[in-house]
Parts: structure tokens; C-alpha cells; sequence
């Protein structure tokens, strides 16, 4: 099996890729990193020497893969599979991809802000900057709701990038800023669970929930 993949499940940004994976059965090696390892820690910086992950290694093609977005265009490029999760459009992947940063830069690193506060020692929280990533998040939900179709996916009727992205970021997000007040954000939020991509990512998280500091919504069974 050439693609190897050193990840995390309860990361966001590494379930991101598993529901590009999933979506198009695309066989891989799973390498599972605890971060908080030493010897796990060491075998990820091996291959990428930031030591973050997602990381993608193929064997057959010898390159190394870092970062979501990047994993996912390569997939696309090189193992092919049913669903085309760029699409071949120049102007519609530019559309594909803003969305994509939309959730990446604005609504989950925000949200780690406020989840990494809660394990900063006694008398170095930061609760003005939790505030302001509040407000982020807040503003780009505002966004998001006023361009999101009434139906379908982020950037239409086709499942894509924008939505591999938008489902780890939502299933965060939702627990420090709830949505609730936007009706499209909630539907949308809603039809991104039923996928069986997606489901299958938050099924894998599960067993990982013990250690994330936020109360978890009765709605997150």
C-alpha cells in the first residue's frame, strides 16, 4: 500500500482528509501519532520535520504531503477516485478553494485559541483573546449563513473540499460558539453528519472525547 497517513483522529484538520479519503475509498495506511509521545512524536518528525500533522507519505512516488488542503489536491491528482473534490473549473475551484480557507483561517484555528486556553496554567489565560476568537467565529458564521445555498453543499449541488473542511470545523466550532440562531449553518451542519464519511470520522473520534476540555452538547450522542 503506498499511501501512508500520520494523523490523529480527534484533530480536525486530520479528519478533514479522512472524510476526502473515506469519500472516495481510497486505500491508505493509518499511522496514528500521540503528539504527547515522545517515541510517536518522533517517528512523525522523521518524516515531517515540524512534527504536524496531517502528514501524507507516498511510497510509490517518494514525496511527503503536509498540510489538509494540499493532501486532498494531491489525492485528487494522483489517486483519483468517484468523487472529484476540486472540480476540473478553474473559476468554480476558486470557489471550492475560498471556502476551503474560509473554515481553515477563520473558524478552526479560532476555536483552538479558545480550546487551548483551558489548559494554559493558573495566571496565564488569556480570556480577552478567547474573547476576540469568539467574535471571529461569530462574524464568519454571519458570512457563512448569508452566502450558503438553501441546500446541498457549500458550493452547490457536489460534495467537495469546501465541505471535507467545513465538517471538522462545524463539529468544533459548535461546542465554543453554537450556531443554533442560523438556520442554514444548522441544516447545513445537519446534512454534513448524515454523510457516512463524516460519520465515520466522528465514530473514530469518539473514544478521544474524555480529553477535549468543553461540556459536549447533548445533541453530540
Amino acid at each position: 500500500m503506498p499511501l501512508t497517513l500520520y494523523y490523529h483522529p480527534f484533530a480536525s484538520f486530520c479528519q478533514k482528509v479522512l472524510i476526502a479519503l473515506y469519500e472516495n475509498g481510497t486505500p491508505f495506511e493509518p499511522r496514528r501519532i500521540d503528539l504527547g509521545d515522545p517515541a510517536s512524536r518522533a517517528e512523525l518528525a522523521a518524516v515531517w520535520p515540524l512534527a504536524k500533522f496531517p502528514v501524507l507519505r507516498d511510497a510509490e512516488r517518494n514525496v511527503v504531503i503536509p498540510e489538509s488542503s494540499l493532501i486532498i489536491d494531491y489525492l485528487g491528482r494522483h489517486y483519483p477516485g468517484p468523487h472529484a473534490l476540486i472540480p476540473a473549473d478553474p473559476e468554480e475551484a476558486m470557489r471550492v478553494h475560498l471556502w476551503d480557507r474560509l473554515f481553515d483561517n477563520y473558524v478552526a484555528p479560532h476555536v483552538t485559541k479558545i480550546v487551548t486556553d483551558h489548559f494554559r496554567p493558573e495566571g496565564r489565560h488569556d480570556p480577552e483573546g478567547v474573547e476576540q476568537a469568539k467574535a471571529l467565529i461569530a462574524q464568519t458564521y454571519a458570512l457563512i449563513e448569508r452566502d450558503l445555498p438553501p441546500g446541498g453543499w457549500a458550493c452547490g449541488d457536489t460534495f467537495t473540499l469546501a465541505d471535507c473542511a467545513a465538517a471538522p470545523a462545524l463539529f468544533y466550532a459548535n461546542i465554543a460558539v453554537p450556531f443554533a440562531q442560523h438556520p442554514k449553518i444548522t441544516a447545513y451542519y445537519e446534512r454534513l453528519c448524515a454523510r457516512p464519511s463524516f460519520a465515520r470520522v466522528i465514530d473514530e473520534a469518539r473514544p478521544y472525547r474524555r480529553n477535549f476540555p468543553l461540556a459536549w452538547p447533548a445533541s453530540y450522542a
